[in-house]
């Protein structure tokens, strides 16, 4: 594999690429590899939204908590309310 070299890197950059690498316990190579790849993806409009275990844990009980949210007079029907007597129906939402 070929070597990856920075020159005159901006000192910003150099400290969100440390971050980064920081954060995830990378070396620098294997972030700016890393980096590189997902850089490439997003920029060729790849673009697809990956998430990681916990972020993907999260997002599952948020799901599975708003799943949960019973049946009421009110809150359930945020959007789904009949429109007032003086509104005409086709303004109404419909599922």
């Amino acid at each position: 594999m070929t070597d990856i070299v920075l020159k005159d890197i901006d000192a910003v950059l150099a400290d969100r690429i440390k971050r980064v690498a920081d954060k995830r316990g990378w070396g620098t190579a294997k972030t700016l590899l890393h980096l590189l790849e997902q850089g490439l993806h997003v920029y060729e409009g790849d673009g697809a939204v990956r998430f990681d275990n916990s972020e993907a844990d999260v997002l599952a009980a948020a799901i599975a908590a708003l799943e949960g949210v019973p049946d009421d007079a009110g809150f359930s029907l945020i959007g789904r309310a009949p429109p007032a007597p003086d509104e005409p129906e086709d303004t109404w939402v419909r599922e």
